[in-house]
């Protein structure tokens, strides 16, 4: 008898394996249906308008005061970045596209990720989830992914919009070391924005129940956030601790230290510097005082200077948003799911 051809333990051979379509990574996988959801959602819609708020609103009280800016200092340096922290005149700080995204990105980034792990254990969905062909750490660096993305998306939408609105309705054009600013900014911020998610993520994760960790998430970024709340707290904090002080200056390098502990802290610090060329220190006490706002006929530091005069701040900032994720990750990890 002759061998029979194509016999079953012949047939895996005569596979070729690289006709096989590759399998996207099991994270990647959950990031895009993550991502998709996202996009349908209402609080999607709602990312998009309260953003879309941070941009228009500050730009409409500011547009005669940032006109008459740039005709009168027409080819003058950081004109264009005038459309980020110039605020109305006679108006509050909080008018500015860089305060109002400092406040309105964080809100919205525990709001993408409180119920992430939890929702899905409420609703079941979770043991149908880890059954699938798929590591376990793919859910949760999935779910991280999706929301980032879409954070980026918006934050960079946003900032097109400004730009185009400075370019057309103002007549403002940039030059290539105010883009790479606005650039450095739209990192930063979308950096600061990943903390938040990583910290919404890790209350779902430990907290079993979704409107506990969404009221624990918007308590903590009301105490963190919101100006002459969280920071002037910690503020009496670093005058108690700075009361032995000798001289001035290390009274105030104690409360600055102090205040430093917040994470808003370090990114409005970083901000006004990089966006601002005019501010030749990080110090909190200059970037908001008279004499630094005068500083636009003064000295300029260029984007290398500003770019290392923010890097410890990027990095404490990365560093958290590393720890934040990596306890959520471990925690997620260890727990128990039963279906």
């Amino acid at each position: 008898m002759t061998a029979q051809a194509g016999t079953p333990s012949e047939v895996p051979q005569a596979i070729d394996r690289e006709e096989l379509p590759a399998l996207r990574p099991g994270w990647l996988t959950v990031a895009a249906k993550e991502f998709t959801d996202h996009l349908l959602s209402t609080r999607f819609y709602v990312l998009v308008v309260v953003l879309g708020i941070a941009a228009l609103i500050p730009l409409y009280f500011a547009a005669e005061q940032i006109r008459a800016v740039a005709e009168a200092a027409s080819g003058a340096p950081a004109v264009f970045l005038a459309l980020f922290v110039l605020s109305p005149q006679g108006g509050p700080d909080l008018l500015r596209v860089q305060a109002f995204v400092a406040i309105a990105a964080p809100l919205l980034g525990i709001g993408f990720t409180f119920d992430a792990v939890n929702g899905e254990r409420h609703e079941g969905t979770l043991p149908r989830l880890l059954s699938q062909p798929i590591h376990r750490d793919d859910v949760i660096n999935g779910k991280f992914a999706a929301g980032l993305a879409v954070m980026s998306l918006v934050l960079a939408v946003v900032v097109a919009v400004i730009a185009a609105f400075g370019m057309f309705r103002l007549g403002i054009t940039p030059s290539v070391e105010e883009v790479l600013r606005v650039i450095t900014w739209l990192l930063i911020t979308i950096l600061y924005v990943g903390l938040w998610l990583a910290f919404g993520l890790f209350l779902s994760v430990v907290i079993r129940r979704a409107a506990t960790s969404a009221l624990v998430g918007f308590g903590i970024w009301l105490f963190v956030a919101i100006p002459y709340f969280g920071p002037f707290l910690v503020q009496l904090l670093g005058s108690f601790f700075a009361s032995g002080a000798t001289t001035q200056a290390d009274y105030a390098g104690t409360i600055q230290w102090a205040q430093r502990l917040l994470p808003s802290q370090l990114y409005t610090e970083a901000s006004a510097a990089i966006l601002s060329p005019a501010v030749t220190t990080v110090s909190a006490f200059d970037i908001y005082s008279a004499q630094a706002a005068q500083q636009i006929q003064g000295s300029q530091l260029t984007f290398d200077q500003s770019l290392l005069l923010i890097w410890p701040h990027v990095v404490i900032l990365f560093a958290l948003t590393i720890g934040c994720f990596a306890l959520a990750y471990a925690r997620f990890m260890r727990q128990e799911v039963r279906a």
